[in-house]
């Protein structure tokens, strides 16, 4: 009692009128808002013009790629690219990896510059050879610039977000970068080893895995690349695959619309709800079912 009579408050009902919640997207642990802050914040001189941010973002089955700008009303989506649009360019496996990611940026990057008729101008790095690539400005036109925005992703040497980046970059967009995030990029060295950075870009080491586990574990090679085994896809024919694939993106980077073909009979999980007249119906019918039933007992 004594010591319940000396006990300080430590949060009294002023401090939760004056108790702010963090914003919806905090609490959830999706947005990093330190670092949108600084991403999104523009000169008041610009008068309104869009700040573009290149946004990169995983899942577990797909890559998606956006150039997007942000307003009071939220954000706005100029161009996306996803990985799940890859099999239309002849990449049918491994649409998540770094490989993956690089093809995904290299389809936004030309998808945006076709839709601002800026393609012709800024064909950007068509032979990607690994090294660091940034687009230079032509006479008529400054290129499409834009700030890359990772989310939450820890931006580790070699992480596929930065193989998206270089897609893009190669696909002509303007991005402040730097090359020490690059797989490649040796820390005592300080320096980026072009080579180790193209075998990323054309699964040279995925090629490499598939090659080690067809020698000594090939029961774990038909479970972990089953789709490469069912689609007769061989670790010497990734390379050329991947070029197909970069040759089609820059040919054709248009968005198709997918039809889905609406379903004939729709699923119905819980009973359908009867109508007053048909509940009406049906409890005559149960009525005359049971003096039907009463009469039969009588007779016997």
């Amino acid at each position: 009692m004594l010591f319940q009579a000396f006990a300080k408050a430590q949060k009294t009902k002023a401090y939760f009128k004056r108790f702010q919640v963090k914003y919806k997207r905090r609490r959830q642990g999706k947005t990093d808002y330190r670092a949108r802050v600084r991403l999104i914040n523009q000169d008041k001189n610009k008068y309104n013009t869009p700040k573009y941010r290149f946004v990169v973002r995983f899942t577990n089955k797909d890559v998606i790629a956006q150039i997007t700008s942000a307003s009071i009303a939220g954000d706005l989506v100029l161009a996306a690219a996803y990985s799940h649009e890859l099999p239309r360019y002849g990449l049918e496996v491994g649409l998540t990896n770094y490989a993956a990611a690089y093809c995904t940026g290299l389809l936004l990057a030309r998808r945006v510059l076709k839709m601002l008729e800026m393609d012709e101008e800024y064909q950007g790095n068509v032979e990607a050879t690994g090294e660091d690539f940034s687009v230079e400005p032509a006479d008529s036109r400054r290129p499409f610039r834009a700030l890359l925005d990772v989310g939450l992703v820890r931006t580790t040497t070699g992480n596929r977000v930065f193989g998206a980046l270089k897609g893009a970059l190669d696909g002509g967009l303007d991005i402040p970068h730097s090359d020490k995030r690059f797989a490649g990029f040796s820390k005592e060295q300080k320096h980026l080893d072009a080579e180790v950075h193209r075998k990323y870009i054309f699964g040279g080491h995925v090629a490499a895995y598939m090659k080690t586990l067809m020698e000594d574990e090939p029961e774990k090679y038909q479970s972990q690349f089953s789709e490469y085994v069912k689609k007769e896809i061989e670790p010497d024919a990734i390379e050329g695959m991947y070029k197909k694939v970069h040759a089609a993106i820059r040919a054709d980077p248009s968005f198709v619309k997918t039809e889905n073909q609406p379903p004939k009979t729709h699923k119905r999980y819980n009973l359908k709800k009867l109508t007053y007249e048909e509940r009406k119906v049906k409890l005559i019918e149960r009525l005359n079912a049971l003096n039907s039933a009463t009469a039969d007992d009588d007779e016997e």
